[in-house]
């Protein structure tokens, strides 16, 4: 390894160090190069390193000369973008998603691209077609997903921060399994355009650094408003790097009992009582900083609905929006003696097994017949969920709750303890997807020497203050800026 590690370092240090010429672009590329093929050869967290990437001259831009890592559901031109699927595994993009090619404009230096579960369907991590990503601060334990290569990398120090694609919780789960900060902005505040569809109404386009600074600052080079996206709107007045002061003093905060309180579980695990434990304990360090904060009650039947919504929800979306993969257009050709034959040759082959049950599901759920009994009725519930949380809003700047119910789960699933009462406590990340709202995760602590963490979701359009919130939080902990360290298995 090199004896200064500048990859481990925030974009700010990066950018000072840069202007003050102790380092240059070309050194910074070098590093996150070699540290590269290191994560991949422990890890598996790439599809492609970009062993051609090219310094770019230092401006005013923090993010000039830096480098960064890509989910490869992003479309790079002339670069290999696979959604890591083997529908895909040839494709190279004619065009550069938006927000990828802002930050090219910002100077920013993409040095691999990452794996991530297929088409972002799946929260492990073990569904892309070039194989299982690893923890790094643990090999035997998952990433989660769907970004999982993009966490593993920030977290084991290749790169300050990565890009994301979040449709449930595909930034915010992996960001608390590795240690790390994961950022979904408000719908529709960074373009989608050449992000590969997976369910429209929830997609978000972020980011995953080690701190919520650095997250303001890629997001703000990210979003804008894009004639390629009907949905993206123009936040040219929201500058949420600027935003940040640490000023929260009056800020009202809740969370909810139901997925909070310990009694809500009769079979927890150990785990699960240090986890909540633990929360509480931050709750408390986070009101000396002036912040109220209140329980609520949501009913718990519209909770226990919700994991099951999004699943309705996101597998009928994407079975509509994945029709396009034929092998006809795009992607290597099925065999056959007509199209209909070479299409479903091709679809057998090259989709794994998770992905073909989301797409019967999906399928079925939007068959005539069932249509209003599932979709219609999952569209309900959505509402419904969105409702109560914008009630919230009416009376607090953000919900606050744990990520998951402790730190990161095995890759062997033998190993984990499956409990039915925590569903809810896995899943309510989603309920932001659900309302397009801005929810940023971010470590609050750790269990057998493995990190967790708390979520801050609040209002659509309310970016700066709810990242303002998690940059005051973040402060009166010391997980900041922290890089995975492996626990050793002897």
């Amino acid at each position: 390894g090199i004896m200064t590690k500048y990859m481990e370092k925030s974009i700010t240090e990066l950018h000072e160090l840069l202007t003050k010429g102790e380092v240059t672009s070309e050194e910074l590329i070098k590093e996150s190069l070699e540290k590269s093929h290191e994560v991949q050869a422990k890890y598996n967290a790439f599809v492609t390193i970009l062993d051609e990437a090219k310094p770019t001259n230092v401006t005013d831009n923090l993010l000039s000369g830096i480098p960064y890592g890509i989910k490869d559901n992003y479309s790079t031109k002339g670069i290999l973008s696979t959604g890591s699927s083997n529908t895909l595994k040839d494709y190279v993009p004619f065009f550069t998603a938006t927000a990828i090619e802002n930050l090219e404009k910002s100077g920013a230096v993409a040095t691999n691209k990452t794996v991530l579960d297929e088409f972002g369907m799946g929260g492990t991590g073990t569904t892309g077609h070039t194989g299982v990503v690893r923890n790094p601060w643990d090999r035997e334990r998952m990433c989660a997903g769907s970004s999982a290569g993009s966490a593993c990398a920030v977290a084991a120090g290749v790169y300050p921060y990565a890009t994301g694609s979040d449709t449930g919780d595909s930034i915010r789960k992996p960001a608390a399994y590795c240690g790390i900060v994961g950022y979904k902005p408000t719908y529709g505040m960074i373009s989608r355009y050449g992000l590969f569809a997976y369910a429209s109404s929830l997609d978000t386009c972020g980011v995953l650094t080690r701190n919520v600074e650095d997250a303001a600052i890629v997001v703000d080079n990210m979003k804008g408003i894009d004639k390629n996206d009907m949905t993206s709107w123009d936040s040219s007045s929201i500058n949420l790097h600027k935003s940040l002061d640490g000023q929260v003093k009056g800020k009202k905060l809740c969370y909810v009992k139901e997925l909070c309180d310990i009694e809500n579980y009769p079979n927890a695990t150990n785990e699960l009582k240090e986890h909540l434990s633990n929360f509480h304990n931050v709750l408390e360090k986070i009101k000396e900083l002036g912040i109220e904060i209140e329980a609520v009650s949501v009913d718990k039947t519209l909770l226990n609905a919700q994991p099951s919504v999004y699943d309705v929800i996101s597998y009928a979306e994407a079975t509509s929006n994945m029709s396009n993969l034929t092998g006809l257009i795009f992607g290597p050709r099925g065999e056959g003696k007509n199209y209909e034959e070479m299409m479903k040759d091709y679809r057998t082959k090259n989709f794994s097994s998770l992905i073909k049950r989301r797409f019967v599901i999906g399928s079925y759920v939007l068959q005539a017949d069932n249509k209003d009994k599932y979709f219609h009725n999952a569209q309900r519930v959505r509402r419904l969920l969105v409702d109560t949380w914008n009630n919230l809003f009416d009376k607090y700047d953000a919900v606050i709750l744990p990520v998951e119910t402790g730190p990161a789960r095995y890759l062997d699933e033998s190993k984990n303890i499956i409990d039915k009462d925590t569903r809810v406590l896995k899943e309510h990340l989603q309920i932001a997807n659900f309302g397009g709202f801005p929810s940023i995760t971010i470590p609050d602590g750790f269990i057998n020497n493995l990190p967790v963490a708390l979520n801050i979701t609040g209002k659509c359009y309310d970016d700066a203050n709810i990242l303002n919130i998690a940059y005051a939080i973040e402060g009166t902990m010391n997980y900041k800026n922290q890089i995975a360290k492996e626990v050793s298995h002897d």
